[in-house]
């Protein structure tokens, strides 16, 4: 198997380890396969690719669209990356709880984050290339997020980058708190129960 799944704690989410062939010569690794992703489980279609270069230091989210939420497979094609989901599924048994993965270019692991999450990322190195495979497209006009220092989510950015100092966007450092009585997708019905 070209791949290995590791469910996280958060149910949907899972961590991906490709199995990379290398030598004196450089690397090859299948960056996705739509059958070893379907034997797994996970059977979601990708619609669009989209990829970001950010200096050390750039915290981007948390992010998501309301009426067209997008599933997210994402990683570090260079640097390393703290990434974190946030559930926004209303009525799921992990409602307003976050998860993060450390991702990493020389190890080339992935994240796959559904719909119905938040999501973000803080550059750990000095650079990073970031790089995201979507189930819908982006919608500018659909754009919704959660302040990402929200202290009833209270990711621990710390965990992972002791030195946090993040530099935001004008739009990510206005981003409104989390509330725990709101209902974030115009869709929530779809994620019930799961």
């Amino acid at each position: 198997m070209p791949f290995t799944f590791t469910p996280c704690p958060i149910p949907g989410l899972y961590e991906i380890q490709p199995k990379v062939f290398g030598d004196r010569r450089g690397y090859f690794f299948e960056v996705y396969s739509e059958k070893a992703f379907n034997d797994a489980g996970l059977t979601m279609k990708f619609v669009q690719d989209n990829q970001s270069a950010s200096t050390g230091g750039v915290l981007r989210g948390l992010h998501f669209q309301k009426q067209h939420p997008q599933g997210k497979l994402v990683r570090a094609v260079s640097g390393r990356v703290f990434d974190v989901a946030v559930d926004l599924r209303k009525g799921s048994g992990t409602f307003g709880t976050w998860h993060g993965v450390v991702l990493d270019s020389e190890r080339q692991n992935q994240f796959y984050i559904p719909e119905g999450f938040a999501h973000g990322f803080y550059v750990l190195t000095g650079s990073a290339v970031f790089a995201y495979k979507c189930t819908d497209f982006y919608h500018p006009e659909d754009e919704g997020g959660i302040a990402w220092n929200d202290p009833v989510i209270a990711v621990d950015w710390h965990a992972a980058a002791p030195d946090l100092e993040p530099v935001l966007s004008d739009k990510d450092g206005l981003l409104p708190p989390f509330d725990p009585a709101g209902t974030y997708f115009d869709r929530s019905a779809v994620w019930q129960g799961k």
